[in-house]
């Protein structure tokens, strides 16, 4: 039942995407932001406190409706609440088009609803790079991890996974408002994540043919740059989509106004926009073979 329910949400998100009104994730999220105003100060113990009562109200709010509602129908509803796939993919297509019409305004309007980076001031490849590493690192977040904690825990393991990574969009940064506050946020993110992005790279690695690239190339460069990213999940992601594609991630950005020259990786071109297009057919093709590894031993 597990199977019929993990591939039924993720049909759902195939199919229709994200709900234009009424999402349980923006509900979430408005949520979180009036008890953040609440229960805002510089401290650690403050921001654990918040997390963990956000974090873990959905996860009891899951387990409730699995025993009320039947498992499998509320895991289905689960995933596809949880999942962000198609939202993913067809905003990192529009910036595509954008940027090869010469629309950089436009552009760069999209692209926050990709990543959190300053889009003023990218030009065409910034645009593109971060675009690209937003899908890289998004199809680990918004479709493997879905799917994986769904399998591993139903419901309630998911909706809790997704009210981690949302709190951790929101508050887990490293600027001076949340570096004490968002701290817990971001290490329950990065926890959670661990399994996912190591599977999220070994099926990227697998699936690099798909997008016309290399799987020796894709694994070397995740096993030698994967370490360099700040993050311990995004960079293996990032590192094994640019083997894959053939191309170079990291270098210069800026989240809130603050520099920061990430480590390399890869050692290809800078991705073009054609590059852009293989990234988003590797993402479905990562999220395909996730859905059928997490539903075949179910």
């Amino acid at each position: 039942m597990t199977a019929t329910a993990l591939a039924g949400g993720y049909a759902l998100d195939l199919l229709l995407g994200d709900p234009r009104r009424g999402h349980p994730v923006a509900a979430f999220g408005a949520l979180a932001q009036r008890l953040e105003t609440a229960m805002y100060a510089p401290s650690r113990p403050r921001g654990a406190a918040y997390t963990v009562a956000l974090a873990g109200g959905v996860t009891a709010l899951g387990g409730l409706a699995s025993r009320r509602l039947g498992r499998t129908a509320t895991l289905a509803a689960a995933t596809w609440i949880a999942l962000g796939g198609r939202s993913l993919t067809r905003v990192a297509a529009r910036l595509a088009d954008e940027v090869e019409r010469g629309d950089l305004d436009a552009a760069r309007a999209t692209l926050p609803s990709l990543c959190g980076r300053d889009p003023d001031g990218l030009d065409a490849d910034g645009l593109v790079r971060g675009a690209l590493e937003s899908v890289a690192e998004n199809t680990a977040d918004a479709v493997v991890g879905a799917l994986v904690w769904g399998a591993l825990g139903g419901p309630a393991a998911v909706l809790g996974y997704r009210a981690a990574n949302t709190l951790d969009a929101m508050v887990g940064h490293r600027s001076e408002r949340y570096r004490e506050f968002g701290w817990a946020a971001a290490r329950l993110d990065d926890l959670l994540n661990l399994p996912v992005a190591r599977l999220s790279a070994l099926l990227a690695i697998a699936c690099a043919p798909l997008a016309g690239g290399s799987s020796i190339a894709a694994a070397r460069t995740a096993w030698r740059d994967g370490r360099r990213h700040p993050s311990p999940n995004a960079g293996r992601v990032e590192a094994a989509f640019a083997g894959a594609l053939g191309v170079r991630l990291g270098g210069p950005l800026a989240y809130a106004g603050i520099a920061e020259d990430r480590p390399a990786l890869g050692d290809g071109r800078a991705p073009s926009v054609a590059d852009l297009r293989r990234a988003i057919r590797l993402s479905h093709a990562v999220g395909a073979a996730a859905l059928l590894t997490c539903a075949v031993p179910t």
